[in-house]
């Protein structure tokens, strides 16, 4: 069961020429600038990310590595869980972006590569309905239940909840939408940022959850589907904590992959009770979450099967 919601192998992107994308940051305020000079954040980017793909690699999973040089200005790259996603019985979702600059992250090389290595029934290409103002940002836009086939979903102007029943239609899951807001006010652009789901529990914060009776609604269902909740406050998730990933070792071993910041953010009870099922991961990406985005973000789980 654990492989069905943990894969054993992502999908990464190098980054050559990352930098905080200013056509994102007006509804992501977790992005950051920094006062470095741009090659020498770039450069620590690359390193982040190099020590993350060897952590994935030292615990058993595949990592597919791509590069991305910069020449199409894609800053946000790192990312690609908010493209494509992968599913069982060989399904590939590849998404709209709000963002102008983020089309240009979508890549064939990627799914040709799908393509040739796992067992891919088809591809369904939902970004045609960029010209039509709809988007709908992958695993960021919905965190997915894929056991219990529940796809949960923060209200943005990045997951716009026709496409949202569209997916729900075509892959058979349940869609469970929500109003967020933040210490400020304001609703929370990725829903991987607050909330996380793996085989035996589930890290959410609750009061970002704006409707006090939604919230008792999502808290529920997460427990009929027999995950242990554990919650998270404001400033956990302004740290990276809901933006986790778990993922499968070779030896079947659970890994639950966060930021160190993240886990620094976590009480012990909390690492304790995560621990009962996974062990926690934890790696410095500090560079790379200037750009928003953390761990979780920069890894598109693989849950296809391999040809062999």
């Amino acid at each position: 069961m654990a492989l069905i919601q943990a894969p054993n192998a992502v999908i990464m992107i190098r980054p050559w020429k990352f930098f905080p994308n200013p056509e994102t940051a007006a509804d992501n305020v977790f992005q950051a600038e920094s006062e470095l000079p741009a090659a020498e954040v770039t450069a620590r980017a690359r390193q982040e990310f190099d020590n993350v793909v060897h952590m994935v690699q030292k615990c058993g999973i595949k990592a597919h590595v791509f590069d991305d040089f910069g020449e199409k200005n894609t800053p946000d790259s790192v990312f690609p869980n908010n493209w494509i996603s992968t599913h069982s019985g060989g399904h590939v979702a590849v998404y709209p972006m709000c963002s102008l600059s983020r089309r240009s992250e979508r890549r064939t090389d990627v799914i040709e590569m799908l393509k040739s290595q796992y067992r891919v029934q088809d591809v369904v290409d939902f970004s045609g309905l960029e010209m039509d103002g709809l988007f709908l940002e992958g695993t960021g836009a919905m965190v997915l239940d894929n056991v219990n086939r529940v796809a949960y979903s923060a209200k943005s102007n990045r997951a716009s909840e026709v496409i949202l029943e569209r997916f729900c239609s075509q892959f058979l899951y349940e869609p469970m939408a929500f109003n967020t807001e933040d210490v400020s006010g304001k609703a929370v652009y990725h829903t991987n940022v607050m909330m996380c789901i793996c085989s035996d529990y589930a890290l959410l914060c609750l009061e970002m959850i704006k409707n006090k009776i939604r919230r008792v609604v999502i808290k529920q269902r997460l427990i009929d589907s027999g995950l242990e909740v554990i919650n998270l406050s404001f400033e956990q998730v302004n740290n990276f904590a809901g933006n986790a990933i778990e993922l499968t070792g070779s030896n079947g071993q659970s890994y639950l992959f966060m930021s160190l910041r993240a886990k620094n953010s976590l009480t012990a009870a909390q690492i304790n009770k995560i621990e009962l099922y996974s062990k926690i991961i934890a790696v410095d990406v500090e560079t790379i979450e200037l750009g928003g985005g953390s761990i979780r973000c920069m890894m598109a789980g693989i849950h296809l099967n391999p040809r062999y």
